[in-house]
């Protein structure tokens, strides 16, 4: 399992300032060693998005004997001395920003005096974007054909000689749109959603890619991985890029297959900005019952995964090039099924949560299930979470089960929860997410000396299907809001969600299976998915495609059992529809009531006095043993701990006989149970369950421990 720290370094008590991080220390990388760390995210070179020549700054400048003093070293050091200790650094390209800021110069210009924050000397002026691609300050940086001989011409043929203006996200009166999420309120900084559609754009991420490549990064993490997408919150782009690429979509199709609002429209010249204007719409409000709302949409998933795979060609070649080997992620946000076809791309999966809350072993359970076989490594959010409050319970010396809760629960159902190092507050609050040193340590030691016994394939007889086209509008609506907020609305409900949470909080192990809706991904599903499990689990599959409903009637004919939440198939024809309605294997639900559906054939039991929140997964090792993980959420407030469950009987049904079974306990290290089994159903006491326990069942005897030791 990797090993990730979020490493933003960005500095306590003050602004998290996008995009450049702050020097790096040769110290720092004695605490990364502590962490175990074997991969740094959102860790390395993002100032490309003010100017390419201050990106070569942070990679190669100069950094002075002052600095030098206390061990300040410049990023492709800080790489190097990484690579001494075996970890792997990523390159962050913060591909939606386009940034400016206020700047006070000497007056030859010559001399940068003070930059964002000002101090009145000088003359005031701006530096970024603008400013590069207009060769503004020719003593102080190289002129932008260093980087692109002959300059850099758009789609039109022009030459560009703005790289704000040509590259922006407009809204659909053509107003350049601002990445408001990273603009601290308090400062006169700019920064400006950019537009990966557009070609100029792209040239100038490659450039940026570039240098991080030379500057000796393992690896080009592409945030903000669906650009431009996330312009849905200003009411989409429209920009000519955008527009142009409409344009071709809709010619692409055949005649016959055009949606009939299209009758008689000239698409040469078709605008779809101009023409939802003039009937009306403005794709801020009902957006999605807007005519073509929905072909748009499709284009821009379409295009999306053009783009990234463009990029993540052209970093590996460029590393090859180099004679290395690169590799390639994305921030894949809130891990929303059009990142799916982004997935293909990666070598692995880095992502931020929408929502960081205290307990979400279902989200990651998802998760797991949208990367298959890939690493995954997660950061958490402060916006619409958890994560403010929690910063601030550490600091009053509170909250550390609650830390230990969230640096335990992603390894526990499928992914890795980073360790923050300085980690982004927002630009609203004016700190970064530093935890107790020993604290972390504490656990990532926990986790790196046991790393045997986590898994990407797991022992669990459940899965839940999570039908993308079913869910779409649903979680639209629940999760409507901007990217500063990131509230939930509680009135709407998920089935899905609520299936889960349901699942995870009676002890029921399942793994997530994606129907994909074969518009932000093809539909990949067959019967071979479903049959290692014998129970599945269909929260409000409302849409199925013919080949899932094909895979649904083979896994029921061949003994599957399927149980019904809501609606299943309501598109199909009753021909193909009513076989998988009343075939004798399905039985129905209600949306709070699926675990009671499961209870003759329950996977896990966990009985104790009281029995408590306990959640589990059951990972499937490499010699095909158990590790049964039980994360205990009985969190206390009053106490600040959570609460110890005592004499727990745990049952387990598993596919061979397990005469072996060893507790294994951030505590208390290795204890061997006896084990009693009744055919395939295998029982073991347990004293307590503290927070995180692990019960390893094994068809043989284990000498030297689970963990190989």
């Amino acid at each position: 399992m990797q090993r990730g720290v979020y490493f933003d370094a960005w500095f306590p008590r003050q602004h998290c300032y996008h995009p450049s991080l702050p020097p790096r220390r040769l110290r720092m990388i004695d605490d990364l060693v502590d962490y175990r760390a074997t991969t740094l995210v959102w860790a390395s070179m993002g100032g490309g998005s003010l100017a390419l020549p201050y990106l070569e700054q942070e990679a190669f400048g100069d950094v002075g004997a002052r600095e030098r003093f206390y061990g300040f070293v410049n990023d492709s050091e800080f790489i190097a001395e990484c690579h001494k200790r075996g970890i792997a650094v990523f390159g962050i390209v913060f591909e939606a920003q386009g940034w400016e800021f206020p700047v006070e110069l000497d007056d030859e210009e010559t001399t940068v005096l003070a930059l964002n924050e000002l101090r009145g000397v000088g003359h005031r002026d701006w530096m970024g974007l603008r400013e590069f691609s207009q060769n503004r300050y020719p003593r102080l940086w190289p002129p932008l054909e260093r980087y692109f001989p002959g300059g850099l011409r758009n789609s039109d043929g022009e030459q560009v000689t703005d790289l704000i203006e040509e590259c922006g996200v407009r809204d659909i009166d053509q107003r350049l749109c601002h990445a408001h999420w990273v603009e601290c309120p308090d400062r006169e900084h700019r920064c400006y959603y950019m537009d990966r559609n557009n070609p100029v754009w792209r040239e100038y991420l490659k450039a940026v890619i570039r240098i991080q490549i030379d500057a000796g990064v393992d690896g080009i993490q592409l945030d903000e991985a669906e650009l431009p997408l996330g312009a849905m919150q200003y009411g989409a782009c429209f920009c000519k890029d955008c527009m142009k690429g409409f344009r071709r979509h809709l010619q692409s199709q055949p005649r016959a297959q055009r949606d009939p609002a299209l009758a008689g429209v000239d698409l040469a010249a078709f605008h779809y900005g101009t023409w939802l204007s003039e009937r009306g719409h403005d794709f801020r409000q009902d957006r999605s019952a807007a005519p073509l709302f929905g072909e748009y949409y499709r284009f821009q998933c379409r295009a999306i995964k053009q783009h990234f795979q463009e990029l993540a060609d052209y970093a590996r070649g460029y590393g090859r090039e180099q004679g290395r080997e690169v590799l390639v992620s994305g921030n894949f946000f809130n891990v929303d099924p059009h990142y799916l076809p982004l997935a293909e791309d990666c070598d692995l999966l880095i992502t931020e949560m929408r929502n960081t809350t205290y307990r979400q072993p279902e989200w990651y359970r998802y998760v797991a299930g949208f990367a298959g076989d890939k690493d995954v490594l997660v950061v958490e959010n402060p916006y619409g979470g958890v994560v403010p409050e929690l910063v601030d319970q550490l600091k009053a010396g509170r909250g550390f089960d609650r830390l230990r809760l969230s640096l335990y629960e992603g390894a526990a159902f499928g992914a890795n929860m980073t360790v923050p190092y300085g980690s982004w507050m927002g630009s609203r609050i004016e700190d970064a997410f530093y935890p107790p040193h020993q604290l972390a340590t504490d656990v990532q030691t926990f986790l790196a000396d046991h790393d045997s016994l986590f898994s990407k394939r797991t022992h669990n007889q459940v899965a839940v299907v999570f039908s993308v086209a079913s869910n779409r509008d649903l979680v639209a609506r629940a999760d409507a809001s901007d990217n500063v907020s990131n509230a939930t609305d509680q009135s709407v409900q998920v089935p899905y969600r609520v299936v889960t949470e349901g699942l995870s909080r009676n002890s029921i192990p399942f793994d997530v299976i994606l129907f994909p809706d074969g518009v932000t991904a093809d539909d990949s599903v067959d019967a071979a998915a479903l049959a290692p499990y014998p129970t599945l689990v269909l929260p409000s599959c409302g849409h199925l495609t013919g080949g899932q409903a094909a895979a649904l009637r083979q896994y029921l004919d061949g003994g599957g059992c399927a149980v019904v939440v809501g609606d299943l198939g309501a598109n199909l024809a009753p021909s193909d529809r009513d076989p998988l309605l009343h075939h004798p294997n399905v039985a129905g639900a209600e949306m709070t009531g699926v675990e009671r559906s499961l209870a003759r054939r329950r996977q896990v039991r966990v009985g104790g006095d009281p029995v408590g929140d306990i959640a589990v997964n059951i990972h499937r090792l490499v010699d095909d043993s158990a590790a049964v993980h039980l994360v205990n959420y009985g969190y206390d407030a009053e106490r600040d701990a959570v609460e110890v469950v005592k004499d727990v009987e745990l049952t387990v049904d598993l596919p061979f006989d397990a005469p072996s079974a060893t507790l294994v306990t951030p505590e208390h290290g290795f204890t061997e149970l006896q084990a009693r089994s009744d055919h395939s159903a295998h029982t073991v006491h347990l004293d307590e369950v503290g927070l995180y326990s692990i019960v390893v069942f094994r068809d043989r005897p284990q000498a030297a421990g689970p963990a190989g030791r």
